[in-house]
């Protein structure tokens, strides 16, 4: 298992370089062509059935992006990204308490982007990740279980994906811009305990970016 988790980062970045040479052999468009850097700021949740009230994470997001054009008015944008998600959430099952749990994951977007002006574009796809590490702190009405020492990363399913929309807008060899994820599966692995089972947490990743890149190409 050890092995596919440290295989699956090298994977996203073959892609992300095989898409690099690509477009810099074969796009129809390279004036438009951007290469470089972003980052900004997360602003993270979780969706779960079982949630009283649900607390937002701040966290951030940082990496590298390539967009490649098609024409004026499409382009193909992958991104390398390490990102910080979760949530804080109160629960309520068989026991109850609240728990915050810290996500990190390398991950991919992998985007259509269309140019409603020359400066202003929508984009939409989705997103693969993989879990680097988890921090989490709880505090529960009983002792059968204490997360902070009974969870551990294997808890936790180790890859993500899911749905992603925003806009941004595009100044030269800046951007600016603001995007949704949400996550199509869980975190949390199923787990038994006294015949039942459950998943900790039994929910979703669903984020809020806010972004700044910088293009080097």
């Amino acid at each position: 298992m050890k092995r596919i988790n440290h295989k699956f980062p090298a994977i996203l970045i073959i892609v992300l370089i095989f898409s690099i040479t690509s477009v810099t052999g074969q796009s129809p468009d390279r004036s438009n062509l951007r290469f470089g850097i972003k980052g900004g700021l997360n602003i993270s949740n979780m969706y779960t059935k079982d949630v009283q009230d649900n607390n937002t994470l701040t966290g951030f997001n940082a990496g590298l992006f390539l967009k490649m054009p098609f024409t004026s008015v499409l382009a193909f944008q992958p991104e390398l990204l390490y990102t910080k998600k979760g949530s804080e959430l109160t629960y309520n099952s068989f026991i109850s308490g609240k728990a915050s749990f810290s996500l990190s994951y390398i991950e991919m977007p992998l985007l259509a982007v269309i140019n409603l002006t020359e400066n202003f574009n929508v984009h939409g796809g989705i997103y693969l990740a993989t879990l680097t590490s988890v921090k989490i702190t709880n505090k529960s009405s009983m002792d059968l279980i204490n997360f902070e020492s009974d969870l551990k990363k294997s808890d936790f399913e180790m890859y993500d994906w899911g749905l992603v929309a925003g806009a941004g807008l595009d100044l030269k060899k800046f951007s600016v811009g603001v995007r949704y994820e949400y996550g199509m599966k869980p975190v949390g692995k199923e787990r038994s305990i006294l015949g039942q089972s459950y998943r900790i947490p039994d929910a979703r990743n669903s984020t809020i970016q806010l972004y700044l890149s910088i293009s080097i190409l």
